[in-house]
């Protein structure tokens, strides 16, 4: 893939139609999505007169019908020869023999090749033709087939992880989504991920932080992912797929193994990372999380706040001795999530003699009413045709054929359609997956506090200033209950009261019992 177009990435800010040279999902069904980058011209010369076209099983589709087009809009499929494939040079049916037609004209002013391989010229056969098939021909308009159609949808995490390349295993968009909340990712938050893989958590990621597009250096404020992985190969066709995706000022990506080097990512320093949020794919993730720690200097968490973390398991026996070694580094608030999912359709349920041959309805009696009436018109065309028979015996006539009336109804149905407002006919009713089909596997969750020395809790005093004695309450100190509170203000009235010579009588003990009870409490 080549570098998207220019200007904000498509995950972050899309417009309202189709753009060139940049990501399109073609939507087949809902679990059939195939990635796109729309190109108007044909640069890989497949060959087709309508420039750059993909093929799927509802079609072929010229990028010239998707571009301009606003997004979610029903394309149809058009008329294209995919047998002209044939015409590439060096493609799949380089050895293949085909008719000569119209775009053979380019060999007019050319020299003409001859059977040894060599044309008038000397030049190769092979560079002949490349010459000839690099000549730009003039696009044809495409012509709309018969059938055949696909939803033009906008790039979004969701679709992408949806229509993806598989390398790895996926996160898919429940984990992720649930796992993204977890941690506390919003815009300015920086995260990192170890173990990107086919990279479906990295894009939610990066809509997830992602607070405004850098017009200088980049900040420590601004949102941002640092991925990390391992298999060098993963890691270039990550790193393609972030830059055709215009991600790269919010993805990071570095090929390291973490678990043995750490997480020092490619050009950010150590010190300027600071990292809240952390999401370990990894098979071992107990081996990292001895680097992540704020023991060393060269630290990549963020000193000044909580770290919250994510470790994604499918056994067991991982989250066992990940959450051990949590507990060894001081990780708190340990929590293993087990996520299951599942779709949910919901759609509208027509149901009646009146779906007799439609497609989507259910063609059964609606009530009572409904199946006598029909048993009374089973019943009449039988008498009818009895009848009928009956007479054309009578005259010697051969017996007619029966007239069915399901087919008569059929058809009647079939004009009636047009009339009705099928989109607010019947009742609402949801349909749940009978199996789950999503991966699933143990999400571990846990949090570092952040560090907390003698200087902190200096400045802390002094910003937060607390007296030894309440001036308002005589004999009250902090650390005692409500309840002994009011027991020392009523014992001070008390006192005050007989200082004065005064009495008072407010329903309770004596001035003694009161401060025998209010000395018990500061006891305990």
């Amino acid at each position: 893939m080549t570098r998207a177009a220019n200007g904000p990435s498509p995950f972050f800010q899309c417009s309202q139609v189709a753009s060139p040279d940049q990501l399109a999902i073609l939507h087949l069904s809902r679990d059939n999505l195939i990635p796109q980058i729309l190109r108007v011209n044909d640069d890989e010369n497949e060959g087709y007169d309508e420039g750059k076209v993909t093929n799927t099983r509802f079609g072929s589709f010229p990028h010239s019908t998707l571009i301009g087009t606003p997004w979610g809009t029903q394309v149809r499929a058009s008329a294209v020869d995919t047998g002209s494939r044939g015409r590439k040079a060096g493609g799949r049916g380089k050895n293949k023999k085909r008719k000569r037609d119209h775009s053979d004209t380019h060999e007019q002013g050319h020299s003409e090749i001859k059977e040894d391989g060599q044309n008038d010229v000397g030049d190769s056969k092979e560079s002949t033709i490349e010459a000839i098939t690099s000549i730009p021909k003039e696009q044809q308009a495409a012509t709309e087939a018969q059938s055949g159609f696909v939803h033009l949808l906008a790039p979004t995490p969701e679709n992408w992880t949806s229509s993806l390349p598989h390398r790895t295993q996926v996160v898919y968009t429940p984990d992720y989504s649930y796992v993204l909340h977890r941690v506390k990712a919003r815009p300015g938050t920086r995260i990192i991920e170890a173990g990107a893989g086919s990279g479906s958590f990295t894009h939610a990621a990066a809509r997830a932080v992602f607070s405004s597009h850098p017009t200088s250096a980049s900040s420590d404020t601004d949102g941002k992912v640092f991925s990390y992985e391992f298999h060098h190969p993963r890691f270039i066709a990550l790193q393609n797929e972030v830059s055709s995706h215009g991600l790269t000022d919010t993805v990071e990506l570095t090929s390291r193994d973490v678990c043995a080097d750490g997480f020092v990512p490619t050009s950010t320093p150590p010190s300027s990372l600071k990292a809240t949020a952390i999401f370990l794919d990894l098979p071992a993730p107990w081996l990292a999380l001895k680097h992540l720690t704020r023991d060393s200097p060269s630290s990549v968490l963020d000193p000044e706040a909580a770290c919250h973390i994510c470790t994604f398991s499918p056994c067991i026996e991982q989250v066992q001795r990940t959450i051990s070694t949590m507990r060894s580094l001081g990780w708190l608030d340990i929590e293993m999530i087990d996520l299951s999912s599942r779709k949910i359709e919901v759609r509208r349920e027509r149901v009646g003699m009146q779906e007799l041959g439609l497609r989507k309805g259910l063609a059964h009696p609606a009530s009572v009413e409904e199946s006598l009436n029909v048993l009374r018109e089973v019943e009449t065309q039988t008498r009818k045709y009895h009848l009928v028979a009956k007479a054309a015996m009578d005259e010697g006539h051969p017996t007619p054929a029966k007239v069915s009336s399901k087919a008569a109804r059929v058809d009647q149905n079939r004009e009636d359609v047009a009339k009705r407002k099928l989109w607010v006919e019947g009742r609402v009713v949801t349909r749940s997956e009978p199996e789950l089909k999503t991966h699933t596997s143990y999400l571990v969750f846990a949090v570092l506090p952040r560090g907390w020395g003698e200087e902190d809790e200096r400045r802390a005093r002094e910003q937060w200033a607390t007296a030894s004695v309440d001036e308002g309450v005589k004999g009250w100190k902090p650390g005692v209950s409500k309840k002994a509170k009011k027991k020392a203000e009523k014992a001070a009235r008390r006192a005050d009261a007989t200082a004065g010579g005064q009495s008072i009588d407010d329903g309770g003990g004596s001035l003694e019992a009161d401060m025998a009870a209010v000395k018990g409490e500061e006891d305990v």
